[in-house]
């Protein structure tokens, strides 16, 4: 009997026995302690997970179900954020101020939470005050189960890269600065996996390759600003997944990684064995910051050269490179992604959109200092997050929804500070347009949820350009660039009930009002749809000594 079958006869027995198998647990302790670091020689209050920095990898596989305890030993209340995961009916894990209560100093929190239905290249990171400058981020690899097909060979070692601009000026300080009205300012260097070096300067490999053998290289942009180019000297990148789905397989000799996106390539280890290296370099900052690492050939002899490949264009050559480089990004429709039936099978281009989104980023001044803001409203955190609030039936308590409009008003940099929380009808198909008037790039994620990128166009949107939309094989995945004077349109279905975050990933600017929350309820009520609240889950502000209430039920 051929192992399918098998398979399909155990299944069987299990069910007339009665008798389902949980998917796998996998169970992490950290401990979140302040830590020197100096990723540009000045040293300064860094944010370790369990003394690391970047902190510990998740391994898991797809619909593993993920626990992790968090012990808060800062001396400030704290949380991380999952990004990328989709917490599918489970906003209560997803670790945003509009979520949840925050782990205070000296506490601990366990997040549970399943990556049902999802592959590919994500992370953690701190979702409170300005911690994401300091560190406490780390890799969420997700692989697809034994039996789903994955469209390339298993490498041989896989690794996570992270790139991020750095300021030395420490978290604190830049809260400080963000707190008095006024902007952080350019970084002050790249880092790479938590260090920088300039050529001739990087001391032993970051990771090592065996000639001959192919390696998957997972690169994220954790940073606080800067796009970032990544590039291997001699050695050209095949780029396989972006945040979730499988893409036509293309060879690039560098990719611009936005902050917040993930991506993977593979490369072959095919150049002569000695050191080569892996260049990061900043996009669209007037005076480009870069650093580098070494990776090796095990065995191999010789230094790598001092001379790099070169950076891509700059200025609005540059823009445009990278608007073309991101119409090159294709969905793989043949390939499977979590489920074994494959990506293209699913025809977003064919849905009718029931409502369209038109958000304009805007900069403006209230009561002399500096915001940001989404079609006119500035988002600021309340006492007590939206989510709780919601549940407990004390929204008209707390905040008004929908006060920011589905159109920018005449005047967006007229901004108003407010909690930023709209109403999206469960399960609608709708199209969502950022529009950016600004001279600096803008990247945005949205929580709880991927998303079809259809377009990046230069200019402003209107209803024609819908015909320049990519309605076969965009990529589906959960952060967008937005590129200055230009704008991008992404499309979804609103079919996971919880409240989501939609914020810039530019941290100074979410900081600042640059974000907003999606509230997506079931009519049903029902644990079809969405989760209780758990019961381990910290109640603050006004819902703390309030009555329980009724929960759903199946």
């Amino acid at each position: 009997m051929g192992s399918g079958k098998v398979t399909i006869v155990a299944l069987l027995l299990c069910l007339s026995l009665g008798v389902i198998a949980e998917d796998p647990y996998l169970y992490y302790n950290w401990e979140v302690t302040y830590g020197t670091v100096a990723p540009l020689g000045v040293p300064q209050q860094g944010i370790l997970i369990n003394g690391q920095f970047p902190g510990p990898r998740i391994n898991c596989t797809s619909n593993n179900n993920i626990v992790v305890n968090v012990w808060n030993k800062l001396d400030e209340p704290f949380l991380f954020t999952w990004n990328g995961v989709q917490h599918r009916k489970n906003s209560w894990q997803d670790g945003t101020p509009g979520t949840m209560c925050p782990i205070m100093p000296g506490k601990n929190f366990t997040y549970r939470f399943q990556v049902k239905d999802q592959i590919g290249s994500y992370y953690y990171f701190p979702s409170t005050a300005l911690h994401r400058a300091a560190g406490g981020y780390g890799a969420i690899n997700v692989h697809s189960r034994a039996l789903i097909p994955v469209p390339f060979d298993n490498p041989a070692d896989e690794y996570n890269v992270f790139v991020s601009d750095w300021y030395n000026k420490g978290h604190m300080t830049l809260k400080k600065i963000l707190d008095g009205g006024r902007t952080i300012g350019r970084p002050d260097g790249i880092i790479i996996n938590g260090k920088s070096a300039k050529v001739g300067e990087a001391k032993g490999p970051l990771f090592t390759m065996v000639a001959g053998k192919t390696y998957r290289y997972r690169f994220c942009n954790l940073g606080m600003r800067s796009s970032i180019n990544v590039r291997f000297q001699g050695h050209p990148m095949k780029l396989v997944e972006i945040e979730g789905s499988h893409t036509v397989q293309n060879i690039y000799d560098s990719l611009d990684v936005h902050v917040g996106q993930c991506l993977s390539v593979l490369v072959t280890a095919d150049q002569e064995p000695k050191d080569y290296y892996l260049v990061a370099s900043s996009r669209f900052l007037k005076q480009e910051l870069s650093s580098v690492a070494i990776i090796g050939y095990v065995d191999g002899k010789g230094p790598a050269s001092p001379k790099l490949p070169a950076s891509p264009p700059v200025n609005t050559e540059g823009i445009a490179w990278s608007m073309n480089q991101f119409r090159s990004f294709r969905w793989n429709l043949t390939a499977s992604a979590a489920r074994p039936n494959p990506q293209g099978s699913y025809h977003y281009g064919q849905i009718n959109i029931t409502r369209t989104i038109k958000i304009v980023n805007s900069k403006g001044q209230v009561g002399g200092k500096l915001r940001y803001g989404l079609n006119g409203i500035s988002h600021t955190d309340i006492e007590t997050p939206l989510k709780l609030v919601e549940y407990f039936g004390a929204s008209d308590k707390a905040f008004k929804y929908d006060l920011m409009a589905d159109e920018a008003p005449a005047d967006p940099s007229k901004l108003t500070i407010a909690a930023n929380v709209k109403n999206a009808t469960f399960r609608n198909f709708v199209e969502i347009i950022f529009e950016n008037h600004e001279k600096t790039i803008r990247t945005y994620h949205l929580d709880g949820y991927s998303f079809f990128a259809v377009a990046v166009e230069p200019g402003k949107w209107t209803p024609e350009k819908r015909k320049n939309y990519n309605l076969v094989d965009a990529t589906s995945r959960n952060n967008i660039q937005v590129y200055p004077n230009s704008w991008a349109a992404i499309m979804l279905t609103f079919d996971n009930a919880g409240m989501w975050n939609l914020r810039s990933e530019m941290w100074e600017k979410s900081y600042l009002g640059e974000q907003l929350y999606f509230s997506v309820l079931s009519p049903s009520g029902s644990l079809r749809d969405e989760y209780n609240l758990p019961d381990n889950h910290p109640l603050c502000g006004i819902v703390q000594n309030m009555p329980l209430p009724a929960p759903y039920k199946a």
